[in-house]
């Protein structure tokens, strides 16, 4: 019987366990993680203005295991023997015949003060960190940026910084105190958003435009304060920062001898093979990948890499080749809690609609959707 085992409880981790009881109802499935619960990271954004709550977001994964006979490893990854086929736990050795290694990354947080900045994906504690500074803020300026890894310019999630900018601005305006605060967008790209497409840049700048959102772009990021924001063109007073930095790998990566790209993370083919390693796969944040330079770090990619993974690595078990890859596109919803901007990109080209209602309402009904499965 084949033992598989999954490192993660997150987007990547929990496709790469239903395709592969989908595919295989006899495998020998166990996901390894902190906690059996996934956070919907998308819709964070929700809550600063109230529209989500953590319980909304928090979801147990007990049923979904049970219903598709998925055993869970209370612990976390600190190593790897055997060539891999004995994940080292906090909690215990677990011992497989394949491995795809799911656990997302980890944010760069290198600049000097970045104790002062929010990060807001790094979870429930920091979006409701969001939500209380700026109820409490009667006047001043709120900061929003992000930055890549500056060793592989692909490994950076900014779309939710968009976001955060949109929605607090509906929120403010809703709540008649926009006037009294200002919002910053900073990022030290001059086309920050490039990789979304032309496009899609476009109508973003111009949205912060017309919502009299001020910019500081182009200039490299020197640190942060408590009360600013320095970049070797100036600094910008912020009374609060929130600030995405670019992914690397995780640390316990380091106590392996798994190849790295460049900016830290697992380097993995486009069939999602980690590169000369025999069934051990990568999938989302961890592993870097061939393809265009704007392939996205987002749930959806990570979604359709944990298909070609779990695929690949059953099919290289039975003997058979191994060689289904995925597809490289980039689709979002940019949401501004009353309207959203549906961008999509793929090699074949890319294509941005302006903020309309209707999108706002498809991105809540597809978090309902996608999170049925899990409930």
């Amino acid at each position: 019987m084949k033992r598989i085992t999954i490192i993660g409880t997150g987007f990547a981790a929990l496709s790469a366990a239903g395709k592969l009881r989908q595919l295989d109802r006899q495998a020998t499935i166990t996901v390894i993680g902190p906690r059996p619960e996934l956070i919907y990271l998308p819709s964070l954004i929700w809550i600063p203005s109230g529209l989500r709550q953590a319980s909304d977001l928090v979801i147990p994964l007990q049923r979904f295991f049970r219903k598709h006979d998925i055993h869970f490893h209370a612990g976390e990854a600190t190593g790897l023997e055997n060539g891999g086929r004995t994940v080292l736990t906090n909690n215990g050795p677990v011992h497989n015949d394949g491995l795809i290694i799911a656990c997302g990354g980890r944010f760069i947080k290198k600049l000097p003060g970045i104790e002062h900045a929010i990060t807001p994906c790094e979870g429930i504690a920091a979006a409701e960190k969001i939500r209380e500074r700026v109820k409490a803020l009667g006047s001043g300026t709120i900061a929003l940026g992000f930055a890549g890894n500056p060793n592989e310019p692909t490994a950076m999630r900014g779309g939710p910084i968009f976001e955060f900018l949109f929605g607090l601005d509906t929120q403010l305006r809703r709540e008649g105190r926009r006037d009294k605060i200002k919002l910053v967008f900073f990022n030290p790209m001059p086309n920050p958003g490039n990789r979304l497409g032309e496009k899609a840049v476009n109508r973003l700048l111009a949205e912060m435009k017309q919502r009299d959102i001020a910019m500081h772009l182009g200039h490299k990021l020197a640190g942060f304060e408590a009360d600013r924001v320095k970049t070797e063109g100036g600094e910008i007073p912020a009374d609060l920062i929130i600030f995405m930095p670019g992914l690397t790998g995780n640390a316990w990566f380091d106590n392996t001898d798994l190849p790295r790209s460049p900016g830290g993370l697992l380097k993995a083919d486009a069939c999602c093979l980690v590169e000369g390693r025999e069934r051990i796969y990568a999938a989302g944040d961890a592993g870097s990948f061939p393809g265009p330079d704007w392939m996205p770090k987002q749930a959806h990619m990570a979604d359709l890499q944990a298909a070609a993974a779990a695929e690949n690595l059953l099919a290289e078990l039975d003997g058979r080749p191994a060689n289904k890859s995925f597809k490289a596109e980039l689709l979002c919803v940019v949401d501004s809690l009353d309207a959203g901007m549906l961008i999509r990109r793929t090699e074949g080209g890319s294509q941005s609609l302006p903020p309309m209602g209707v999108m706002h309402r498809a991105k809540a009904f597809f978090e309902s959707w996608y999170l049925r499965r899990y409930r």
